[in-house]
């Protein structure tokens, strides 16, 4: 798998490759999925695990549940057989297993299973008194006092490690989500793309930022794939999400997505990557929800139902409603091809435009058929 680092231009500020695989699955392959995960495999040089020992703690937060319980389980495990064979060589060397009277460093200590079980009780400050370390040895009470310390310090982590995953932000992203769908439709005059966002919980979400970019991927002549962002200016970009709104962004000059027409809306290898980030109403935590779409994913000429109405002292929100929608008459032409061709105070000829093999008058404003071209 080659790897091949591109340049940044004016248009397309960030640069990072990855990788493509062969044939059309190439093409086909979304740079985001539809739950948020990036389908990246980062390719590392052997040994190259430093990073993941430096910042252990995120190391464990991130690992499965399955394996976090495992490496803590062995962890404890391994830590009483530790401490529990250094007791068991204390009492040998001194001979506690020949000895009746009180010159012993660990009483009733006689074989490594009775210093396993004392270990066990230390580390756990189960402490049942029947196995217990005497004052004639300096060398079992510097242990029990060093497996004490380890003992706190192992319990804080798992706890910290625990409760930070039982937090995690991926839960609370799952209950905000988006819109399967974008639409394009006119507002004010001025096309727009949009997408629906909303909370599905009861305790919503007050306050966030919204963002929006547009992915492009380049192919190169070496068979790797320089993918390059751009930001998309969004209208409402700080949300009050009491209730689902819709992220506009205005297709205007100096949008990436100007001269988007209803036959390509993204273009095969051009997709759209949104995001909210906002603070848990109830823990105060950072999330953060993505989204993605592509040229399947936009529809023309369409707009999403209401879903919010008025009832007996409150609001009512339909959530069967967050992803349909209902066409409306748009002008077959791009944001640009509108702009170039709007009348003058005078009047002039209306555009002529080719859809599916045919060609059309368009009103650069409504037309009644743009609907209904829309929709066949």
């Amino acid at each position: 798998m080659s790897t091949e680092l591109g340049a940044a231009d004016r248009n397309w500020p960030t640069i990072h490759t990855r990788a493509r695989p062969s044939g059309d699955e190439g093409r086909r392959l979304r740079y985001m999925q539809e739950d948020g995960r990036f389908p990246v495999v980062f390719q590392k040089a052997p040994g190259d695990w430093v990073p993941y020992l430096m910042d252990i703690f995120t190391t464990l937060v991130e690992i499965r549940w399955r394996v976090m319980l495992l490496i803590f389980s062995l962890s404890y495990v391994l830590t009483w057989l530790f401490f529990g064979l250094w007791y068991w060589l204390i009492a040998y060397v001194n001979g506690d297993a020949d000895k009746l009277d009180e010159s012993r460093c660990v009483a009733n200590v006689r074989g490594f299973t009775g210093a396993f079980m004392f270990s066990v009780e230390t580390q756990s400050t189960i402490g049942y008194g029947y196995r217990t370390t005497t004052e004639n040895c300096m060398g079992a009470i510097i242990l029990v006092t060093a497996q004490d310390l380890f003992s706190c310090a192992l319990d804080t982590v798992v706890i910290g490690v625990v409760a930070a995953k039982m937090a995690s932000a991926r839960k609370r992203a799952q209950t905000v989500g988006f819109s399967k769908c974008a639409v394009v439709n006119l507002r004010d005059g001025v096309l727009c793309l949009s997408w629906r966002l909303g909370d599905f919980r009861g305790n919503h979400v007050l306050e966030g930022v919204a963002s929006a970019q547009v992915v492009r991927y380049v192919k190169q002549p070496r068979g790797s794939i320089v993918v390059s962002y751009q930001d998309l200016k969004i209208h409402n970009q700080d949300l009050v999400l009491a209730t689902p709104v819709a992220v506009i962004h205005k297709l205007a000059p100096g949008s990436p997505l100007y001269g988007m027409t209803p036959d390509r809306p993204l273009g095969a290898d051009v997709e759209l990557v949104v995001s909210f980030t906002y603070s848990g109403d109830s823990t105060g935590t950072l999330h953060q929800t993505r989204a993605s779409y592509t040229a399947a994913d936009v529809r023309w000429g369409q707009r999403f139902r209401d879903m919010v109405r008025l009832g007996e002292g409150h609001y009512e929100a339909d959530y069967a409603l967050f992803n349909e929608t209902t066409w409306v008459p748009v002008p077959l032409l791009s944001a640009e091809e509108r702009d170039r061709w709007r009348r003058p105070a005078g009047g002039a000829v209306a555009p002529s435009v080719r859809r599916k093999g045919r060609s059309h008058q368009v009103d650069i404003d409504i037309t009644p058929e743009a609907m209904q071209h829309t929709y066949l």
